[in-house]
This record gives C-alpha cells, structure tokens and sequence, in this order.
C-alpha cells in the first residue's frame, strides 16, 4: 500500500458491521462491489466514484449509501486526497432490523437507497456516532443506541425493493450465466462452458451480460469470489486455504486482486476481522 493510504479496519462481532476509516490520495481501488450495504461520512477532500452509471464527488460532511451489488470505484481528484469513514451494514441484519422500525413492512422485499449521496447533516451525524461506537467498542448498550439512531435517521431514506426475482427486463441469457457463475463459485469457469451452458455463443454472452450487469462475465466471476473470500476471511479462514478454495492461481493472485479491490492484504483483514494472528 502507497505510504499516502492508510486503512483502518475493525468488525463488530454482535452485528457482523465492518467498520472502515481511511485515507486515499491518487487511485483508491477499482471497480468492485461489496455483499453488504454501505453507509458512509467523507470527512476530508473530494472522494470521486463511479456508481449506477454516474458519476460522484463526494465533499465533507456529505453522506453516501451504496447496496450490496452495486459496482464502485474510487479517487481522489486533489492532491491532498480524501479521508473517511464508513459502515458495512450486514443485509440480514438491516432487513431484520428496518422490519422491525417499520409498521408495514412489504413482504419479500429489500431496504433500498434512493440516492447514492446526500447532504443531510443529522443523518451525517448519525453516521459518525454509530461508526464512533463500533469501531472504538464502546459499551454494548453504548454501541446499540448508536445504531438504533442511525436506523431511525435512515428509515426516512429507505424504500422497499422487490427481492432479486428475474427481471423481465434484462436478457435471460445474462440470467442464466448470472445463476450459473453463482452456483460454480468455486471452479474454474471457462468462457466457452459458460455460453454452452446458457445455449448461445460466448459473444453474444459477454454483450448481454455486460448490459445486463455493467462487467463482463470474468469480471464479475472475480468480485464474486473476493466478495466469498471477505466472508471466509473474517470467519477465520487461512487465505491460502481461501486461494485454493475459489479457485485463484495461488495465495498472491488472490492478495493482488484483494488488495486493488480493497486495500487491505487478505492477512491483515482476517486479523482484523476475526481478532486471529496473521
């Protein structure tokens, strides 16, 4: 890591929240996307990113909101670069818990972000004093508060989504490849048996998946395993054993694409997640 970065990570283990605080200047990482939701304060600079095909400058005191799936990137477009902090909120947890805030819940659906940045100081400050609590693990009782005020700050922001069922508007064939990436996270997938497996050519497979889900097929065969890699890694999993297990060419391939996604070695985010020497 550039001795301009500095990440520092922590896991609350009551909730499985992540807690993130850091500074970029220069490239941050590259286009990835999280399994959980993101909530986060800029603190410092100009944090620039790319989501939902826009574009995002993200200033001090500004709130962003991202859901799990949703590709990302990050920048700092000034040379003093950017700092922040920011909050991984389990899916199961957040749904359990909106569920509960809300008197009507809609059935089989998911808590959703209209927009990918905000300016809202109380919701801002909310955010702050629950990462504050988490990270620094303050009392139990001191660490719930703090949440229960940032879920009631962000039910004034959240709507409802269907759960992911086919929609009708994208091409089944980048459904099926979606399905079958999923469904073979661990081996080794080739290109060629994945368009066999959808019943058209790899062309027309890459083009409708890359519509459809804004990476080609490879790529995303790549987030989805660092995404299953983050999970094994905080439950205590060796990353070598993780490399082996997804399929990467070794314990370095895996590091390389972990780090360019999340700044952090596979080592030091299994020590910081699951409290384990490296």
């Amino acid at each position: 890591m550039p001795s301009s970065h500095w990440i520092d990570l922590a896991r609350d283990h009551d909730t499985g929240i992540e807690t993130l605080h850091a500074h970029f200047q220069g490239h941050a990482y590259d286009p990835h996307w999280d399994d959980s939701y993101l909530v986060g304060v800029t603190q410092q600079g100009v944090q620039q990113f790319h989501c939902r095909r826009q574009r995002h400058a993200s200033t001090p005191g500004q709130v962003f909101t991202l859901e799990p799936g949703e590709i990302h990137d990050g920048t700092a477009p000034c040379a003093e670069g950017f700092t922040y902090h920011m909050l991984y909120l389990d899916p199961h947890w957040l749904s359990g818990e909106l569920s509960g805030l809300f008197d009507h819940a809609p059935d089989l659906h998911l808590p959703s972000f209209a927009n990918t940045l905000q300016t809202e100081p109380r919701l801002a400050r909310a955010v702050s004093q629950a990462f504050a609590a988490l990270h620094h693990q303050e009392l139990r009782i001191v660490r719930q508060s703090a949440l229960d005020q940032l879920l009631a700050r962000l039910t004034d922001r959240v709507h409802w989504r269907r759960r992911p069922d086919p929609d009708p508007r994208l091409p089944q064939v980048a459904l099926r490849a979606r399905e079958y990436l999923h469904a073979h996270v661990h081996q080794d997938v080739g290109l060629q048996e994945l368009a066999v497996a959808c019943g058209v050519d790899r062309f027309r497979l890459t083009r409708a998946f890359k519509a459809a889900f804004g990476l080609p097929p490879h790529a995303y065969l790549v987030q989805l395993r660092l995404a299953t890699a983050r999970r094994m890694l905080a439950a205590g999993a060796w990353p070598a054993h993780v490399a082996s297990d997804l399929g990467f060419a070794d314990q370095s391939h895996l590091g390389r694409w972990f780090m360019r996604a999340y700044g952090l070695s596979p080592a030091a985010y299994r020590s910081r997640c699951s409290n384990l020497p490296d």
